[in-house]
């Protein structure tokens, strides 16, 4: 819709004019008019969160990549999804003070993936197997290579020789296994910059099957989207000459490709994003602010553009039934969980009533997984009926300041105290991150050294899809305080808002997609001053849940501002408009 006051579409979607349209067009399966089974859409990535099909990934990256594939089964679009299976993944739980990692294997098979045969890639002199294996899904499947020796996700630091290793099985056994199974990728889009040996590998053979070498390049780049998705480059790869003389110029067949490649080495080092920028032309942020501020540069010295498209969630995964039913039964989604052209004015009749009920369906939902989840004292916690609940979730990373509440403990009991309230504090220290690891065990110090704060504040191991589905579902407020400018979209408060939890957070990310007064905004000159601010907020929060007209608006405002953002469809569908244009 071009109507920017009609409330329907965040982001106007190219080429759509009315939701009649729209719908239209989803029917008749038109953004898949350059699609087919042989020739899908297909999306690389190194990580991918799907616990149901037994492939664990890291974050926020990894269930995107999974909501991706659903909605796209969802609405029927051809799409391959070419990952690693990793046959180990790290687990975690509190002990002595401090976070321990357990490893689990997993065998594929008892996830329902079948052996297609087997490819080869070659590394300092060998030929290394790695096994095809695969899943369908309606108009989907995951794709994936796997051998004994992959390890566990993001195993090694990022310029290893064991990574590098990982990349190129995933970007040359990865286009393999898709030749192996006769399919064309029409499209592909590479998620960051480890699976840049995807758009190499089929440069290569375009320009060694006798396609000119520039044709070759123009070719791949037409057809291939970078999706960078964190300001904060821990995923960003360097590698040396050598490196790449014994792990990808031995798998290239084109000398072109081989000289095109060499000369992108300055001082015997490559950067991943540098030739990844070079190869696609088409280049995506995920969200407004990311795509405004990421500062990547191309061979000439030129800033690169992206284009902004804010990731969504799968609503049907990560959304409550009861709330989903809600949402259809009011009008205020439609049936492919998009926002109705007057959802703004149906949102008008969602009481607290209903709001507080949907909340203790919920918090039975969550009390169920704690159960079997102690906290930091090998404590369950068993909420009560009217309890009220805060919750952090998310990756313990230094710009997420999951510490932020704790700077000061005294403000912390007052704002908690008077409401009984509860704080739950969820998420994964990435291995071998000594600070992080020592901020958490001083942060428990700290909560363990108060004895109202050692009973209400909560730290769950082993942060994992059911933990944030249970915690989004039955907590009342959700803390997000990322360092403003340093988080690229975030989807777990998407997952907060759909669930109709209160939402407190700084202006950044995908947040920053809607108005600052949409949400409990925390801002503030110096940390001290964000801190005082987020406290302020929590109280805000908590005499919001006690008065049922203060909670109305506040939940109305926050769902007419987010839910055209949160909506996966609405990904998808800008996604395609963007490959695929008329």
């Amino acid at each position: 819709m071009n109507d920017n006051n009609s409330g329907y579409f965040y982001h106007p979607l190219e080429n759509i004019e009315d939701v009649e349209i729209f719908e239209t067009a989803i029917d008749r399966r038109v953004f898949s008019r350059k699609l087919s089974p042989e020739r899908p859409y297909t999306y690389w990535t190194l990580e991918l969160y799907d616990q149901d099909n037994g492939i664990r990934g890291g974050g926020g990256l990894g269930i995107l990549a999974a909501d991706t594939r659903r909605v796209a089964e969802q609405v029927g679009v051809p799409l391959t999804l070419v990952t690693p299976f990793y046959p180990s993944e790290t687990h975690q739980k509190w002990e002595d003070g401090r976070v321990i990692d357990l490893h689990k294997p997993v065998n594929y098979a008892d996830f329902g993936f079948s052996k297609i045969d087997d490819v080869f890639v070659k590394c300092c002199g060998n030929l290394c197997r790695l096994e095809v294996i695969e899943k369908k899904f309606g108009s989907t499947r995951i794709l994936a290579v796997t051998e004994p020796n992959f390890g566990e996700l993001y195993s090694g630091l990022s310029g290893s020789d064991h990574r590098l290793y990982q990349e190129v099985s995933l970007g040359f056994g990865g286009y393999q296994a898709l030749k192996l199974l006769g399919l064309k990728p029409a499209i592909m889009q590479l998620n960051e910059v480890a699976t840049f040996f995807a758009a190499l590998v089929r440069l290569d053979e375009l320009a060694s099957n006798g396609m000119d070498f520039y044709e070759a390049v123009v070719y791949t780049r037409k057809h291939t989207l970078y999706t960078n998705h964190t300001l904060v480059q821990a995923a960003e790869a360097e590698f040396s000459l050598e490196q790449f003389e014994r792990f990808v110029f031995p798998n290239l067949k084109s000398k072109p490709v081989r000289k095109w490649l060499r000369d992108k080495f300055e001082d015997g080092r490559i950067k991943l994003s540098s030739v990844t920028i070079e190869i696609a032309e088409l280049r995506s942020g995920v969200s407004k602010l990311h795509a405004r501020v990421a500062n990547y540069r191309d061979i000439a010295g030129e800033r690169v553009k992206f284009k902004a498209i804010t990731n969504g969630i799968d609503m049907e995964k990560w959304v409550m039934p009861e709330i989903m039913e809600l949402y259809h039964k009011d009008e205020i989604l439609d049936e492919y969980d998009m926002p109705t052209i007057n959802f703004s004015e149906k949102l008008t009749a969602l009481s607290s009533d209903e709001i507080l009920s949907l909340k203790e369906a919920g918090r039975t939902k969550l009390n169920s997984v704690l159960t079997k989840r102690p906290d930091q004292n090998g404590e369950i916690l068993h909420l009560k009926p009217g309890d009220l609940v805060f919750d952090f979730k998310r990756r313990f990373v230094d710009y997420k300041r999951p510490n932020l509440p704790f700077r000061d403990p005294a403000r912390l009991r007052a704002v908690l105290e008077p409401y009984n309230a509860h704080y739950i504090l969820a998420g994964r220290v990435h291995t071998g991150d000594e600070r992080m690891a020592a901020i958490l065990s001083e942060v428990l110090s700290i909560v363990n050294s108060d004895d109202y704060l050692r009973t209400h504040v909560h730290y769950i191991a082993d942060y994992d899809e059911e933990l944030a589905y249970a915690l989004s579902v039955g907590s009342n407020v959700a803390i997000n305080v990322p360092i403003v400018g340093l988080e690229a979209c975030g989807t777990s408060w998407e997952k907060d808002v759909a669930n109709l939890n209160l939402l407190i957070s700084t202006h950044d990310g995908g947040v920053a997609d809607g108005s600052s007064s949409s949400y409990l905004n925390v801002y503030g000159a110096s940390e001290d001053e964000e801190a005082s601010e987020l406290y302020r907020r929590m109280e805000e929060a908590a005499s919001a849940w006690q008065n049922g007209f203060d909670l109305e608006v506040l939940m109305r405002t926050q769902l007419a501002e987010f839910l055209p953002v949160i909506s996966g469809t609405r990904m998808l569908s800008d996604y395609l408009n963007y490959l695929l244009p008329e």
